[in-house]
């Protein structure tokens, strides 16, 4: 019998959201659906509540069952939808990081698939989705306007990369579930930045991915990007070879979302333009 969830990471992308599926499915009293970016109410709402609800078959008794996925939060209609679903008693979740950092770390995920323009700047003018995704004081307020502040915990990436330990104690005790001590091998990062070994491949493999997920292969999915066989002959990591935004395109992205930045210090008592040396 399926489980009504009552946990969601709503994003956004590239600020943890992987590592988190990956450490609390590991968690005794947590259920994650196995395929992580499920994406029911962004791309697949039309699917209905009978086969999201599928994705929990598996659930147990475990206090706390839900989903991890980045799209959630920048997506306009998924706070009603997720109320409609869910009802009003569900636990959100995000992880705030840069605005710059995030951006930037999108084109290159955008890249190494084959789907960038030559600049970053040209991506972005191409794809606004790389700066609308940092839009996090209006996509808060959609959430807020129907689920109280105790109901929305919102973590900062750079505790995350300071102290994960730390980190995930944040989330488990605001879930009401056990400490749990995370085995070493996750306190690396769970998909490194990496570039393509050859970028046509990677990006066929990119094209499949999105076929199989959209005829409800996201189980399939989630195991293949799992495989750390699969990345070694797909990828490469950057390590120190790591490509830096220009300061000329971090303070365009800056001036774009500063208002955003300001919306979320104001509404949620964050003091992130210090801590992301936008002051």
């Amino acid at each position: 019998m399926s489980r009504i969830p009552n946990f969601l990471h709503l994003g956004p992308g590239k600020s943890g959201s992987t590592w988190l599926h990956e450490t609390l499915s590991l968690h005794p009293q947590a259920y994650l659906s196995e395929a992580k970016d499920l994406y029911y109410f962004s791309r697949f709402y039309d699917r209905g509540t009978q086969w999201y609800l599928a994705q929990f078959a598996g659930a147990g008794d475990q206090p706390v069952v839900g989903e991890v996925c980045p799209d959630y939060l920048a997506e306009p209609l998924a706070p009603q939808r997720v109320h409609d679903t869910l009802g009003p008693d569900v636990r959100l979740m995000v992880s705030l990081r840069d605005p710059v950092d995030r951006a930037f770390s999108s084109y290159l995920y955008a890249a190494k698939h084959g789907a960038a323009a030559p600049t970053f700047r040209e991506t972005a003018m191409a794809r606004p989705e790389l700066i609308d995704e940092g839009r996090y004081g209006t996509q808060l307020l959609a959430f807020a306007r129907l689920y109280p502040a105790a109901q929305i915990h919102v973590s900062v990436f750079d505790d995350l990369q300071a102290s994960p330990q730390n980190y995930l104690d944040e989330v488990t005790s605001w879930l009401e579930i056990d400490r749990f001590e995370i085995p070493a091998a996750q306190l690396e990062a769970t998909l490194p930045a990496s570039k393509a070994r050859f970028v046509p491949v990677a990006r066929v493999a990119q094209v499949g991915a999105d076929w199989v997920r959209k005829h409800d292969g996201a189980r399939v999915i989630g195991r293949v990007k799992r495989s750390s066989l699969v990345q070694r002959v797909l990828y490469t990591p950057l390590g120190d070879a790591r490509p830096t935004i220009t300061e000329d395109d971090a303070a365009w992205v800056r001036e774009n979302l500063a208002g955003e930045v300001d919306t979320v210090e104001r509404e949620f008592g964050l003091d992130l333009t210090s801590r992301w040396g936008w002051t």
